[in-house]
């Protein structure tokens, strides 16, 4: 198994590709201005008490007030305030060795015997803003490393249910035990398997750093705004997967290039060679056919080998999955078994589907009918193992009575939306055929504008393979006559996946030149 990271960095953001033996199965897209990232730490204020949902709606500096439910308080969430009233009035203290903690707050309470209209309290980023809502919140707090999790006023060592081997797990315990801090739990991920009491202390070293920075940071903080922010989605999806598998991660972005080779560094020292910088003449993500697996992948349907597909719908209340067997049929196999290949086949596909969409809550799968148990529960293993390395929290339900299977599957972040349906690149919808003899035109007077009103230089304009060969042929062609127009080199750059008559002009930073 080959595992690869592809990243695209551009002045608006970063795009991450996950691929595992050359298939995309994870697609994050990151925009420079997004905050609210889960695990973000704010210092919110309760704007209204609602004793009927038992929650409150807390005021976070965004444009919607964020959920924050009595049973997302946390236990320990008395203590937390009690702390943060204490470091806002000036006192200091050492880490929690000199705190004394409150009594853990009722499981079947009401939220108005905790917290009362105005009140200032940290708060953490659990879901980020979906649709019409926003930020779903916890004031359970917790700092994330690479190999461990702290945990605030605690005092309780989990472990990873996917470390097996007893005596690893009590190595395990034990280390953590003797390293710890006291009134802090440790959560102990899956990755510290077999990794050495020195990478574990300097991880933990790494999160009190951070816990020492919150409680600086929570005296002058204004209310509704950020106190400690999580590390980009980049490097926290490295924190999370990284592992001897990576063989190589791609950036064509030198600035991402430094930025990720450091992190590397740090978390990894070993596994530094492996980032790259990709300097290749075609677009990244082009040059490793990303794009066109992306077209292919997220449309309504989507293809199967052996002829078999997807119907994937969403709606408000949930997704439905439908799988058909198209043409697939092997006429040395009976009907039952045949169901079974395919079906089998389906759970390999859903499982990458629910990944890379970052499909969340409710998922309903009506697979094709099998009347043998033996073959229902074959198939529920198989969807079982083939989501065994999905990170987000899921529970799948036995096929039922009607052959649908059921899964749930955490929801921390807008599902990932990707338009595989075009307009008509010519008539833009309307059915009007405008006249492509007058492309020309529009690109050359667009590039007039630019350069006389604008007095841009470095320009590069983004055409289609066809309209750049146009540009570019000839003895005396376009791009020469514009340097003795203009005396300055218009660079013309292929983009296949833009349509005919597309064109977009861009400048020596990589930003679009808007006309």
């Amino acid at each position: 198994m080959v595992k690869e990271l592809l990243i695209n960095g551009t002045p608006s953001g970063v795009t991450i590709a996950l691929l595992k033996d050359k298939q995309l199965i994870e697609l994050h897209q990151e925009q420079g201005t997004n905050n609210y990232v889960v695990g973000d730490i704010y210092l919110g204020r309760i704007k209204k008490i609602m004793p009927g949902l038992n929650a409150a709606f807390v005021d976070v500096g965004y444009e919607r007030d964020a959920f924050l439910h009595y049973l997302d308080l946390g236990p320990q969430v008395r203590s937390l305030l009690k702390i943060s009233k204490d470091i806002r009035s000036g006192r200091k203290y050492h880490l929690l060795n000199n705190f004394k903690s409150e009594e853990d707050i009722n499981k079947g309470g009401k939220i108005t015997e905790v917290l009362s209209k105005n009140q200032l309290i940290p708060v953490q980023i659990a879901k980020e803003p979906i649709s019409n809502k926003g930020p779903r919140l916890s004031s359970d707090i917790s700092l994330a490393g690479r190999y461990l999790v702290l945990v605030p006023f605690s005092n309780v060592i989990s472990l990873s249910k996917k470390i097996k081997g007893n005596a690893e797990r009590t190595r395990l315990r034990k280390l953590v035990e003797n390293i710890r801090p006291r009134n802090f739990g440790v959560i102990i991920r899956t990755v510290s398997e077999g990794v050495s009491v020195a990478e574990l202390h300097n991880d933990l070293k790494e999160l009190i750093e951070k816990w020492e920075a919150f409680a600086v940071r929570l005296k002058v903080t204004e209310p509704s705004q950020k106190i400690v922010g999580e590390i980009d989605r980049t490097s926290s999806i490295l924190r999370d997967i990284l592992n001897p598998d990576f063989q190589n991660i791609y950036v064509d972005d030198p600035i991402t290039y430094s930025e990720i080779g450091a992190y590397i560094r740090n978390i990894a020292p070993t596994q530094e060679k492996i980032v790259k910088l990709y300097k290749g003449r075609a677009p990244l993500f082009e040059n490793f056919g990303i794009d066109k697996q992306i077209k292919a992948l997220f449309g309504r349907t989507v293809n199967m080998q052996g002829g078999a597909y997807l119907i994937i719908e969403h709606t408000e209340a949930m997704h439905v999955i439908d799988v058909n067997s198209g043409n697939r049929t092997n006429s040395q196999i009976n009907q039952e078994d045949n169901a079974l290949q395919v079906n089998v086949e389906a759970a390999r596909e859903i499982a990458r589907q629910l990944r890379l969409r970052d499909m969340g809550g409710i998922i309903v799968i009506d697979f094709i009918d099998m009347h043998k148990a033996v073959n229902r529960k074959q198939l529920y293993n198989a969807l079982r193992e083939e989501m065994k390395d999905d990170r987000a929290k899921h529970t799948i339900l036995p096929p039922s009575k009607f052959g649908l299977v059921q899964i749930t599957r955490q929801r921390v972040r807008p599902e990932m939306s990707i338009v595989t349906v075009e307009q008509c690149p010519t008539c833009g919808g309307t059915g009007e055929v405008k006249a492509s003899i007058l492309l020309m035109d529009d690109i050359e007077n667009n590039l007039e504008y630019i350069l006389r009103e604008q007095n841009e230089s470095h320009i590069t304009l983004c055409v289609h393979p066809y309209i750049e060969a146009f540009l570019k042929k000839g003895l005396v062609s376009r791009q020469v006559k514009w340097y003795f127009r203009y005396k300055k080199w218009i660079r013309i750059k292929p983009v296949s996946s833009y349509h005919f008559t597309e064109y977009h002009f861009y400048s020596d930073k990589d930003e679009e030149i808007k006309i």
